[in-house]
């Protein structure tokens, strides 16, 4: 699988969202689903579901906290280009 984008089209204050991590986060969240379809196959239930509800609620925090990032830089950028200190 490539890991490059070539093509996306986002809000001008998300230019500097790191494309590339969000990928990845969104790669290994799809390997916890694999591994959690296993732990359920396996008859572990209990231990598939709570993976499942850790990962949900990591992968939330950490995009979450890249489109923070990136409004908070297009926001220094903007004050930075209209002088204000």
């Amino acid at each position: 699988m490539t890991r490059k984008v070539k093509s996306v089209r986002v809000p001008r204050e998300l230019e500097s969202l790191n494309l590339s991590a969000l990928i990845r986060e969104c790669e290994a969240y799809l390997r916890d689903i694999e591994s959690a379809t296993l732990l359920k196959a396996q008859g572990n239930k209990e231990a598939a579901e709570a993976l499942l509800r850790t990962r949900h609620h990591d992968l939330g925090r950490k995009v979450g906290k890249m489109v923070w990032t990136a409004r908070v830089e297009f926001h220094k950028r903007q004050e930075a280009e209209a002088g204000v200190p």
